[in-house]
């Protein structure tokens, strides 16, 4: 006999390790909550580099220039030893090995939401060179709603900044994607492709594959006109911050518009 749905996701709950990084953060080991029991903001800061690193030895150095890229304390070594063992406390005594390399040890069924992104945006892209646009639609917004939460906003250490760096580049290849499957399934998910689209465009103005999205899916919505000032005002930009002309791709997405238009 099974056990009921909802003992089930009581005993998942209870030994579950989640941990999120991007926007607020949130630390679930072993089903308890701990991020609130971190020590100071150099502990949270630790705990999240650990954790963005966790699959990879780090130096002592590295992580004593992480924490105090510019205001090191007057003993670094000691500081970084009294900050690694109050993260032990909170943490359990298994998760940062006192002997050896330090890292952060997680069960190996843990979710990490920065990871999580970098698996889905690989399978997304994956599916959209196949054109598989049904498989490609759901890790795609999986990453973009992970990319857009930002990574520790009030901070601005360098490899905070990086980190931020590449999670808007995948906020990009997620757009693409969902421009891409949007456009290809059509129907009710042209909205969502337009808004991508659309973003596109105000983050990476001279990213030509916005404009070449957006104006397929107003010649599928029927506003070819519309879908005329959008190549219009991408190469009115070209030609005049750049001295550039559209690429021979867009400009043939553009023929073909005239061409419709003109039937």
């Amino acid at each position: 006999m099974s056990r009921p749905r909802c003992d089930y996701l009581a005993e998942t709950l209870e030994h579950e390790t989640r941990l999120q990084l991007c926007g607020r953060l949130v630390v679930r080991i072993d089903g308890h909550r701990l991020e609130q029991d971190f020590p100071s903001r150099q502990g949270r800061l630790l705990f999240v580099y650990l954790a963005v690193n966790r699959l990879r030895p780090i130096e002592r150095d590295e992580l004593a220039e992480a924490i105090w890229p510019d205001r090191p304390p007057a003993a670094p070594d000691a500081s970084l030893n009294a900050l690694l063992s109050k993260l032990r406390h909170v943490l359990g005594p298994t998760r940062i090995p006192q002997r050896g390399e330090i890292r952060l040890v997680l069960p190996p069924d843990a979710f990490v939401d920065l990871e999580a992104a970098a698996e889905a945006i690989h399978r997304a892209e994956s599916a959209v060179r196949r054109e598989s646009w049904v498989e490609a639609w759901g890790p795609a917004r999986v990453a973009l709603h992970t990319a857009l939460r930002g990574f520790c906003p009030g901070e601005h250490t360098p490899w905070i900044v990086e980190q931020r760096r590449q999670l808007e580049e995948v906020a990009l290849r997620a757009y693409e994607c969902i421009a891409s499957s949007g456009l290809a399934l059509a129907g009710s998910e042209l909205d969502a492709a337009k808004r991508a689209a659309h973003a596109l465009i105000k983050q990476m103005p001279y990213r030509e594959s916005g404009y070449r999205h957006l104006i397929e899916i107003l010649r599928l919505e029927g506003n070819d006109a519309e879908a005329l000032t959008v190549y219009d005002r991408l190469r009115t930009l070209l030609r005049s911050e750049l001295g550039a002309t559209p690429s021979p791709a867009t400009q043939e997405l553009h023929r073909r518009l005239l061409g419709s238009a003109g039937e």
